[in-house]
């Protein structure tokens, strides 16, 4: 059976995205969670490989350690200002609803 997507959600994400999907039965980790409050983007991805969790950020230095070959178990990506609290967690549960982790790995979704 295809291993579900698990989200960790980098200090730049509004915690209520991470309450939001939990609500929805959504295994979310936040940098808080994790201990990783102003801790480097490599660490956040650390964590997350260790943990098979896919990050969401607004930081797009984490496309940068994609481009450098950094190993992650997947980035999903979302500019700002382009999306609301709401639509980013319409994004996310879409994305858990139709991707496994294994679709994720290595991968980035762009919101």
């Amino acid at each position: 059976m295809p291993e579900m997507i698990r989200f960790h959600l980098d200090e730049n994400v509004d915690e209520a995205v991470a309450r939001a999907l939990r609500n929805r039965g959504i295994d979310v980790t936040t940098a808080g969670d994790a201990n990783l409050l102003s801790a480097a983007d490599e660490d956040h991805l650390a964590f997350a490989l260790a943990e098979r969790r896919v990050i969401a950020t607004h930081d797009a230095d984490f496309l940068r350690l994609h481009a450098a070959g950094t190993p992650h178990a997947g980035i999903v990506y979302c500019h700002t200002e382009s999306r609301s609290i709401g639509q980013m967690v319409r994004s996310l549960v879409l994305i858990h609803e139709c991707l496994t982790q294994e679709e994720m790995e290595g991968h980035i979704e762009w919101l």
